[in-house]
């Protein structure tokens, strides 16, 4: 039973959405604001987190930020439709997926499953295919799927699962374009929507976590209006 971390100052949204998480098979916590939340997370660290942005005492990107010191442990942010900049930029502190308010409970559930599913994959050899388990190395990049591991010049990065996922896709066929699409479809299940501006965070983030080893580092490339490459260094 996967526990799931539910951060927000409305008690409507706490008392429904944990209802409908728990009738899925869900362990639910709740919390009404940001600080909460994060001392509880220092005695028992969920699997997953879903946090509202705009909360009292401490917001969800404040959140965010002091829990990514410590744990990779998957994020989904709760945004109102007036949130585009702090969308984009949660992604960029290393957010897994956002859902705009009001959103379909039911959407919820799907991408909860779709994360959880994905970081499962990467921590199994039973569900991925042998290619995708496989250690790979390619130029200074090292990375291990079954100990979602990676390492660039030696130095270990810490990746989100959807980061970890991106750039092994890019990493597997050096020189090769992977259209924003295909990243999406690597990223997210189909029935998960994503737009452009989405996986483009992601990158941005995964760029800025390969500088933060190496300030040099430039193995992915932009192709304006196509999508990205990976080329060995």
């Amino acid at each position: 039973m996967s526990k799931i971390a539910l951060v927000d100052d409305d008690r409507n949204i706490l008392t429904s959405v944990s209802m409908t998480l728990e009738a899925e098979g869900f362990e639910v916590s709740t919390y009404n604001d940001g600080q909460s939340a994060l001392d509880a997370f220092s005695r028992d660290m969920p699997d997953l987190g879903v946090f509202d942005i705009k909360m009292p005492r401490m917001d969800g990107m404040d959140l965010l930020q002091r829990l990514r010191q410590k744990s990779s442990v998957p994020v989904i942010f709760l945004t109102s439709k007036d949130d585009e900049i702090d969308e984009v930029l949660g992604l960029r502190m290393g957010a897994d997926d956002y859902v705009r308010k009001p959103f379909s409970q039911r959407l919820l559930v799907e991408r909860i499953r779709a994360i959880l599913r994905r970081q499962e994959a990467v921590a199994s050899d039973a569900t991925e295919t042998p290619e995708e388990t496989q250690a790979m190395v390619r130029g200074s990049l090292s990375m291990d799927p079954l100990r979602h591991a990676v390492k660039w010049k030696g130095d270990d990065v810490t990746l989100t699962v959807t980061e970890f996922l991106l750039l092994q896709a890019l990493a597997q066929r050096p020189g090769f374009v992977k259209s924003r699409d295909q990243l999406m479809d690597v990223a997210y299940d189909d029935q998960v929507y994503v737009d452009d501006r989405t996986i483009d965070s992601h990158i941005k983030r995964l760029r800025k976590k390969m500088r933060s080893v190496d300030p040099e580092f430039s193995a992915i490339e932009t192709l304006y209006g196509i999508g990205y490459r990976y080329n060995e260094e």
